[in-house]
């Protein structure tokens, strides 16, 4: 798994070709989705092959893998949550417009991001803090945890040249809004929020984004009229997926921790804020074992370390590849039609939808 996840961070830094193609979209409950062969034939991946509910394609170096009625969602073997769950239709394994748009084109090609802003700053917030202390073991609290895990980070951030911002460096309460305030009113910079997760015998790390307009939050407990509303941090959707999925790629590697998937959320700290930001599970102070790992230096050295590769990586693949922006801006688009079959000549993805 560690080889695997390396060579995806590798990948992540590069830029992806994009292969001429039709986009052939077919709608299923009322929502558009794309075979995976059509995914895969765009992306170039040779290779597809569909084993009972699976479907995998994949090439020398890059790999998607999904499963009929099933939101888990794995590129080069990193766990992402969907929005939607894959569906067959016609024999054919589908994913939805909305995912491909949101998730997979930001992580397959994530120099292709138009208007994205190079990054020399870095904040960070420590979860919790003063009279909330967050999740608790034995061995300590939450809110102890993330501020060492992120005092951490910002020395090795501020060794390798990087502008830190911390949201708290003592243990006070700080207001949610206030720390969305603090990183929106940074430029050139990126949020990432550090957390450590409670819940019954629950296991391994896990990464949040903001969920896209339209998109329920899987810490919801079902589809809400505010999911229609957008806020302030999905004007920078693509960014964050690609700062989450170098953030989680980082953290899975280091810790060797169970993945528990990139998923979606509408937690206020990556909400309401105006940078790209990312919010982060370190594991589970519930669980025995990962709460004894949580309490040593070691492991939240090894946390802090996974902080400065996701910056690292996210900075190499974001923002520094202007020319090939500027190239894909210069070719005509075609807006696919809501017809099923419909066939419009492939630059880029078709545009998401709200539905």
């Amino acid at each position: 798994m560690a080889r695997t996840i390396l060579s995806f961070i590798a990948f992540f830094a590069l830029l992806a070709v994009s292969h001429a193609s039709d986009w052939v979209l077919y709608s299923v409950g009322g929502r558009d989705y794309i075979s995976m062969g059509n995914v895969a034939d765009f992306y170039g991946l040779k290779k597809v092959q569909r084993e009972g509910n699976e479907v995998i394609a994949s090439s020398n170096s890059r790999s998607l893998r999904a499963a009929a009625g099933s939101v888990e969602f794995f590129i080069n073997n990193l766990k992402f949550i969907l929005s939607y769950p894959i569906v067959e239709h016609n024999g054919q394994l589908c994913i939805s417009r909305m995912d491909l748009v949101k998730l997979v084109e930001p992580v397959m090609r994530p120099s292709r991001i138009k208007n994205s802003v190079p990054i020399d700053t870095v904040v960070l917030d420590a979860g919790h803090g003063g009279h909330d202390s967050g999740a608790t073991s034995i061995y300590g609290a939450e809110k102890n945890y993330t501020l060492d895990t992120v005092l951490r980070a910002k020395e090795l951030l501020r060794a390798a040249g990087y502008k830190v911002i911390l949201t708290r460096s003592t243990d006070d309460f700080i207001p949610l809004d206030d720390r969305a305030a603090i990183a929106s009113a940074q430029k050139s910079a990126i949020f990432i929020s550090i957390h450590f997760n409670h819940g019954g015998m629950g296991t391994g790390v896990e990464s949040y984004t903001l969920a896209p307009c339209g998109v329920p939050s899987m810490m919801a407990d079902g589809p809400a009229v505010s999911d229609f509303r957008e806020c302030r941090g999905n004007s920078r959707d693509q960014e964050n997926m690609a700062l989450a999925t170098a953030s989680h790629a980082a953290l899975v590697m280091k810790t060797r921790m169970a993945d528990r998937g990139l998923k979606r959320a509408r937690f206020v700290v990556i909400r309401d804020i105006t940078i790209p930001g990312v919010l982060i599970e370190g594991g589970f102070l519930s669980n025995p074992t990962d709460a004894k790992l949580i309490a040593t230096s070691l492991y939240r050295q090894t946390l802090a370390s996974s902080v400065l590769q996701a910056v690292e990586n996210y900075r190499k693949a974001v923002g520094t590849q202007s020319a090939a922006v500027a190239e894909t801006k210069k070719q005509p688009t075609k807006k696919p039609t809501q017809k099923s079959g419909s066939k419009p000549a492939p630059i880029d993805p078709p545009s998401s939808e709200t539905n």
